[in-house]
């Protein structure tokens, strides 16, 4: 199905973010490798959608009403890339 890898930027954060997040992050990671990413999109809990602007090309979660990854596709959405996971300010 697919494969989902952690920038970087996006392990150390997830390092810091409560356990509870962590663990709705990992449930995603596994409904997206197990189910792939289209199957997944289509869960509406996960509010996932394209971002605009300089973002453009990136995609979100929501994982809590407060925190969020963000991601990018790779290899016809093969590989996705975690690139950030952040509390979101509205």
């Amino acid at each position: 199905m697919s494969l989902v890898i952690l920038h970087r930027k996006a392990e150390k954060q997830l390092k810091k973010i409560p356990t509870y997040i962590r663990i709705n992050f990992q449930i995603w990671v596994q409904d997206v490798e197990s189910n792939g990413i289209e199957s997944t999109r289509t869960v509406p809990g996960y509010h996932d959608e394209p971002l605009k602007g300089k973002r453009s090309g990136q995609r979100s979660i929501r994982l809590s009403r407060a925190y969020r990854a963000i991601y990018v596709e790779h290899e016809d959405n093969i590989i996705i890339e975690v690139i950030e996971v952040n509390k979101h300010e509205y």
